[in-house]
């Protein structure tokens, strides 16, 4: 049988204390408040009262035992709570100062003591949690609530635990995850590279068998990291320079398709077609990778290895036009590997047969045309290294012998045979079929021959030099405008200079039907700054290429031209004077030098004496390597026209009193007006005392005019050279100092008892006493100091003077009216 369970007892809560009815006392504000608010106290009047009383009074069906002994259960209970306060700790009075209440006692506050305090705070979790025991026993309706709250507490706390556990693995597993990804990242780009490897080399011993892995070339040099990229650039870059042939792919068309052929016409038209068709993808891969600065370099770098190494081959006009881009761009890594890869074509014609050379000319003729000429120099200097027959302008002897050749055979055949009948038909269909045969023969011939044709190498070569000189004149008829509509406002001219360059290199070649345009152009640009307002256009190293141009022009075609070239004399009369060192080309004044007055050319008297005279006075202005490109050209001057020589005597009147004019006019602007044989060449005796050993011995020899050994070195050399060897001689150069003239200058009682030749640089400079240096200089800024302050006081002094007259004036004048 089962045992019987024991049943709870649950006391009824304590009543409130019985108050008898006649001590209740109900006040009239009381009753008043409630007649006046029953809708507010009509509650109380609805409110079940046997209901609550049965509630409050119910008492569990137990037997009176159970409740007197629960009853001594409370009772302990107290009991055991107030021995718990009894036990509870009292602060010590030296500590805390006592309490006074409103009776007038005195007491110091407790502290409960510690086992007090973990009941108290297991009470709290308890009830918190709701498992205190309830002293009023629940329904059913209650304890499901309960439980579903208990449940919904543990699930939250599972739950808040979870994600603890979680927050606190999460940044050890992101870690985890970033450095698996890098390790993972890494071994796939070292998979990559060894794939690459594999591929290229496979390629490079059978390209036949392994074309199809140019596609997973391509695919590797897609990825996306930047080392990756490059790395398969590269790789693809030497394959196909290793693999590509020697022609142009030209793909079947649909009917050969069509055609039966052979496995290995098959073979190798699958082998061409694939290749061709990964070249493609990788051309545009390099273009479009150009585009972008992190590739650029790169991209740039392998567009003008592949032009360089094939440039027969397909797509080049692609790779053309990506590189004629570059030689005009900012990045100067890029501008020079440009401008060396079209030098490459244009020197090695060769590999490509010239088609590579013309397209690349008009491709930077547009480009000049695009930009208005506003493209950096060496975009034009490129042309320097293009090459022409000499022969290119002159007719084609071989057309003009072969009419010649047919006219008299047709002579021939008519007073040889003409009563001979002509051939029959069967005859002539043979005759054409021969000459058809010979004509195939010679085409493929010359198809498979490497030499080139002649007549179309002539036609290739015509068509880039009229491209070049379209530019060349493009260029000078933009300096032109420029010139005419800038109204004072600078502007800049960057292709001018390496465009005269050009011109110069190339003047034999120049059609004879421009020569009177490029005259005139050269002519104006010279005269360009002559005038205040124009100084600023062009300057001398330009205006003096300018000289040289018009020079070489009418060197080259001395035949076929009749020009006066006065007003470039009278340029270069002028811009000699102009030239400052440092800012101007030595180089290019010395070169107009030689080619104007130093080369086999006659001379008017007064124009080479004028020229003689200015280059004397240089001579005195400017550094050594100046001076004796001076001196050269004075020295041939004087040789040419013996006339001259009489500006080496110091006459009274001059070097010749019996010339055209009798006055020397050094400011005038024509040279033939200056009057120079009327002077006297003063210029040589203080060039004989110059710091350079080389122009002293210059000087005093054309002071002499006399050959000695010195002399006969100097006697060949043209201005240039004389130039270009002291400008390299001048950066090791140190002036000796002259001993001998300073000690014979001295005194007698002078302190020294040794020749100051024999002694070291480092005596020598001991001699110098800085301090009477230092006082002279101190005494003469003293004097200018003291000539400035006389001024000041004379002018001073005169406008007191005038202004005392005016007024001894303005009183008589006074007296006199009154």
């Amino acid at each position: 049988m089962r045992k019987k369970q024991k049943q709870k007892i649950v006391l009824p809560p304590e009543l409130p204390p019985e108050v008898p009815d006649d001590e209740i006392q109900v006040s009239d504000e009381d009753l008043q408040f409630v007649d006046q608010n029953r809708d507010y106290a009509g509650f109380v009047s609805n409110l079940d009262t046997k209901s609550i009383t049965k509630h409050v009074t119910r008492v569990a069906d137990v037997k009176d035992d159970a409740l007197e002994s629960m009853y001594e259960r409370r009772l302990r209970k107290k009991s055991a709570d107030k021995d718990k306060e009894e036990d509870e700790v009292e602060v010590d009075p030296v500590d805390a100062l006592p309490v006074k209440t409103l009776d007038g006692k005195l007491y110091y506050r407790t502290v409960p003591s510690a086992a007090k305090k973990s009941e108290t705070e297991a009470t709290a979790a308890s009830e918190d949690n709701g498992t205190a025991t309830p002293m009023v026993k629940l329904t059913k309706a209650e304890k499901r609530a309960k439980q579903k709250k208990l449940r919904k507490e543990a699930k939250k706390q599972v739950k808040e635990t979870a994600q603890s556990d979680e927050v606190r693995q999460a940044p050890q597993s992101e870690v985890l995850d970033e450095v698996k990804k890098e390790l993972t990242a890494e071994e796939a780009n070292e998979k990559k590279k060894y794939r690459l490897a594999e591929l290229g080399t496979a390629l490079l011993v059978d390209p036949e068998s392994n074309i199809k892995s140019l596609r997973e070339m391509l695919q590797i040099a897609k990825d996306g990291d930047h080392s990756i990229v490059i790395l398969g650039l590269k790789s693809l870059l030497a394959v196909f320079k290793d693999i590509l042939p020697g022609y142009r792919i030209r793909l079947p068309t649909e009917k050969e398709q069509q055609m039966l052929v052979s496995k290995a016409v098959k073979k190798t038209r699958l082998y061409e077609s694939t290749l061709l068709t990964a070249y493609k993808a990788f051309v545009q891969k390099l273009i479009a990778l150009e585009e972008q600065a992190v590739y650029k370099c790169v991209a740039m770098r392998c567009i003008c290895t592949l032009l360089e190494a094939v440039p027969h081959f397909n797509f080049r006009e692609n790779l053309l036009v990506a590189i004629v881009k570059g030689i005009s761009s900012q990045d100067d890594v890029v501008r020079k590997l440009c401008c060396a890869t079209v030098k490459s074509l244009f020197e090695h014609e060769g590999k490509h047969g010239g088609e590579a050379t013309v397209e690349a000319v008009k491709m930077i003729a547009e480009l000049v045309k695009v930009h208005n000429c506003q493209l950096h120099p060496d975009s034009i200097e490129v042309f320097m290294s293009l090459s022409f027959d000499e022969d290119l302008r002159k007719p084609e002897s071989s057309e003009v012998d072969n009419k010649t050749k047919m006219k008299n055979s047709k002579k021939k055949r008519k007073l040889v045979e003409p009563n001979k009948l002509p051939a029959s038909e069967n005859k002539r269909s043979r005759r054409e079929i021969i000459s058809k045969t010979r004509e195939e023969v010679k085409a493929d011939y010359k198809a498979a021959s490497f030499a080139q044709d002649v007549a179309e190498r002539r036609r290739m070569q015509s068509d880039t030099l009229s491209a070049v000189f379209q530019t060349f004149f493009r260029i000078l008829k933009h300096a032109m405008q420029s010139l005419v509509s800038s109204m004072g406002e600078s502007f800049s001219l960057p292709l001018l200079a390496p465009c005269l360059n050009g011109i110069g290199k190339f003047s034999h070649l120049i059609d004879l039907d421009f020569m009177a345009d490029l005259m005139n152009y050269l002519r104006k640009l010279a005269g360009a700054g002559s005038q205040k307002n124009d100084s600023h256009h062009l300057t001398v190293s330009e205006r003096l290429q300018c000289c040289i141009v018009a020079f070489k022009v009418m060197k080259n075609n001395l035949e076929a031209l009749n020009v006066d070239l006065q007003e470039f004399f009278v340029q270069l009369y002028g811009l000699i004077l102009e030239y400052r060192p440092g800012r101007d080309k030595g180089e290019v004044l010395a070169e107009a030098l030689k080619i104007m007055l130093c080369d086999d050319r006659q001379h008017d008297t007064q124009r080479a004496a004028a020229f003689v005279k200015r280059l004397a006075t240089f001579s005195l202005s400017f550094g050594s390597a100046e001076s004796m490109a001076a001196l050269v050209t004075l020295r041939h001057l004087l040789h040419k026209n013996a006339k001259c020589r009489n500006l080496l005597e110091n006459d009274a009147g001059g070097g010749s009193v019996s010339g055209g004019i009798a006055k020397y006019n050094p400011y005038a602007t024509d040279p033939g007006l200056s009057g120079a044989l009327a002077s006297v060449l003063w210029e040589l005796n203080l060039l004989t005392k110059h710091y350079h050993p080389a122009v002293s011995t210059m000087a005093s020899s054309i002071s002499t005019m006399n050959t000695v050994s010195n002399q006969v070195s100097h006697s060949n050399i043209s201005p240039q050279q004389a130039f270009v060897q002291l400008s390299h001689e001048h950066e090791s150069f140190i002036p000796a100092s002259n001993t001998k003239k300073t000690s014979n200058k001295r005194k007698k009682g002078c302190s020294l008892s040794f020749p100051i030749s024999s002694a070291s640089k480092d005596e020598l400079m001991t001699l110098a006493d800085e301090n009477a240096v230092r006082n002279k200089l101190s005494e003469h800024f003293l004097i200018l100091d003291n000539i400035v302050e006389n001024e000041r006081l004379r002018t001073e002094l005169y406008c007191t003077n005038m202004s005392l007259k005016l007024c001894e004036q303005y009183r008589k004048q006074k007296k006199r009216i009154r």
